[in-house]
């Protein structure tokens, strides 16, 4: 939907809770927590809050079944 500055009102990103992303991809809560804290996967703090975009999520988590050598964190 358009309004009349020309400013798309439609949400432009889909950003969920832990709680949604657990749901939706049918993960534990507790480890897409371990893995967004240890930065392996993308989010935002807000407040005490931890929110996901879920098409980013599922990208990297299909990036790292594709590559499944360079997610552990080794050494090279």
């Amino acid at each position: 939907m358009r309004h009349g500055w020309g400013v798309n009102t439609q949400p432009q990103h889909d950003i969920v809770t832990l709680a949604e992303l657990a749901r939706r991809l049918k993960l534990s809560k507790a480890w897409l927590h371990r893995e967004a804290n240890a930065g392996r996967l993308p989010s935002l703090r807000a407040g005490k809050r931890r929110l996901f975009n879920p098409a980013a999520v599922s990208a990297t988590l299909a990036e790292r079944a594709a590559n499944p050598n360079e997610s552990e964190g080794g050494a090279e």
